[in-house]
């Protein structure tokens, strides 16, 4: 289970004027679930990705990822319960080694230094297997540098190499936005299908309302370090990209208005 209890978080921009980018959030995500996150530019989204993958510390407020409590733990080490796949289809791996050699990186990752078995067959013959998974025919090219891949392709081998140690937590940032459609298109059916196969807990920043209502679970939406809606089982069954977008907007004016005094909140039940 991932536990997110009152977190805040301020900066500030070069001018002096401080971004109040988390406002007391509180988010808990229960183990196996995929929640979908969506929000306009500055709402958040992103900020809170990063605080769970320990780019920064919170101002205040705590972070737990099953027993753990990461909240001022350094990025490295929570990495062991954590696996990311970013926007950058060139982050997250390394374009002048092989496939095989990236994957096996990935595969160490968190564990003891010293010595270790290397790229033996064993290993290439696992990986070989898990690349036809992909359905990329991407199986028979272990000895290929993955800067020659297609940005679909690395962000798919990213993917398998981000849950080859089946992480606690699975970030997904905007992981397709630098994609062309049908690229995109192809990474989502793989990630749906990584994450329900193994039983990932799974959170998903993106900019597409139609990812976000036709993958995962949930959709949680976000305004100026807000969470202003929760969508989940029949509230969320059924809802079309074009609700979606209505509700946002309607959403996000209500919450400007609280915001600037100019409207009441509604009384407590």
């Amino acid at each position: 289970m991932i536990a997110i209890t009152n977190l805040e978080k301020t900066f500030e921009q070069p001018g002096g004027e401080q971004v109040h980018a988390l406002r007391g959030i509180d988010l808990s995500l229960p183990e196996g679930q995929f929640l979908t996150v969506i929000g306009s530019n500055g709402s958040g989204k992103s900020t809170i990705l990063n605080a769970i993958a320990g780019v920064f510390l919170p101002d205040s407020g705590t972070i737990r990822i099953g027993t753990t409590d990461v909240t001022r733990l350094a990025e490295h080490q929570r990495a062991g319960l954590i696996g990311r796949v970013f926007q950058d289809p060139f982050k997250g791996s390394c374009p002048t080694l092989t496939v095989a050699e990236n994957m096996r990186m990935a595969e160490l990752r968190g564990m003891p230094r010293g010595l270790r078995r290397g790229l033996d067959r064993a290993a290439l013959d696992r990986y070989r297997t898990l690349l036809a998974t992909l359905g990329m025919r991407l199986e028979g090219r272990l000895e290929a540098s993955m800067g020659t891949l297609s940005g679909g392709q690395r962000q798919a081998v990213t993917l398998l190499m981000a849950t080859l140690r089946r992480p606690q937590l699975l970030l997904l940032d905007e992981h397709t936005a630098a994609l062309d459609p049908r690229a995109a298109e192809q990474v989502m059916r793989v990630t749906d299908a990584v994450v329900r196969e193994h039983k990932l807990t799974a959170f998903m920043v993106t900019h597409s309302m139609e990812q976000a209502v036709e993958y995962g679970d949930r959709t949680v939406m976000m305004h100026r370090g807000n969470v202003i809606a929760d969508l989940e089982g029949d509230e969320r069954r059924g809802v079309s990209e074009a609700d979606l977008l209505t509700r946002f907007a309607e959403l996000r004016y209500t919450a400007e208005m609280r915001m600037t005094g100019e409207l009441a909140p509604p009384p407590s039940r």
